[in-house]
C-alpha cells in the first residue's frame, strides 16, 4: 500500500480513499465471520490469509465468566482492550502474576512468553488484538463460526484436533494441575 493511501473499515468492508477499490490485505468472507474459540471470539480485521500482511489484527471477546487457559506460542502478540475490564497472567521469571485491565489497557505478550486470560466481569472484554498472520491462521483453523445462541461446549474430537493444531503450530498447553495453581479451571 501506497503511504498516501488510507483504508477505512466498516464491519469488513474495505474501501480505498483514493481509488475506492478492495483493500487486497482484506479478505471479506474471513473478515465477517466471528469464531469462537472454545469461549472467546474473534473477528478478523486483517486477515491472516493475505499472502503480503506482515500481521493479523482480529476484534477480540471474552465473555463474562470465560477464561483463557495457561499456553504460549511463537508470535508476539498485543492487546489494547476497547471495553469492560480483565484480567491477565503474566509470568515473570518462575513467578505469574494477574493485572487487571481497564478499558484503554494494553498488554503485550512476547514469544514464548506463558499467559492466560480471565473475564471476571459481568460485561463481555473487548479487545484489539495485532499478532502475527501465523497465530491468526491458527485460530481460523480452530475457531468455529458463530451462529445465533450460545456455542456448544467443544467435542472431545474438537480438543483432540486443538492439541494436535497447537503441536504443529508449535504452542506450549498448560496441563489442569498449572491452570489450576494459577486460578484456572476449565472443560
Amino acid at each position: 500500500m501506497e503511504p498516501s493511501e488510507h483504508t477505512i473499515v466498516d464491519r469488513g468492508e474495505a474501501m480505498n480513499s483514493e481509488s475506492n477499490e478492495r483493500n487486497r490485505y482484506l479478505d471479506p468472507e474471513r473478515t465477517s465471520r466471528v469464531l469462537d474459540v472454545f469461549g472467546p471470539t474473534v473477528e478478523f480485521l486483517i486477515s491472516p490469509l493475505a499472502p503480503e500482511a506482515a500481521y493479523c489484527i482480529m476484534r477480540g471477546t471474552i465473555p463474562p465468566g470465560v477464561s483463557v487457559p495457561l499456553h504460549s506460542h511463537p508470535d508476539d502478540e498485543s492487546f489494547y482492550l476497547l471495553s469492560g475490564v480483565v484480567r491477565a497472567l503474566r509470568q515473570e521469571a518462575d513467578k505469574f502474576e494477574w493485572l487487571e485491565l481497564k478499558a484503554g489497557g494494553f498488554f503485550h505478550i512476547p514469544s514464548g512468553a506463558k499467559h492466560a486470560w480471565q473475564n471476571t466481569s459481568s460485561k463481555p472484554a473487548v479487545s484489539l488484538i495485532v499478532t502475527t498472520p501465523r497465530l491468526g491462521r491458527f485460530f481460523s483453523e480452530i475457531g468455529r463460526p458463530v451462529t445465533h445462541g450460545i456455542p456448544a461446549p467443544p467435542t472431545a474430537g474438537e480438543l483432540e484436533r486443538f492439541r494436535r493444531l497447537a503441536a504443529q503450530y508449535h504452542h506450549w498447553l498448560g496441563t489442569p494441575d498449572e491452570n489450576a495453581a494459577v486460578g484456572i479451571s476449565f472443560f
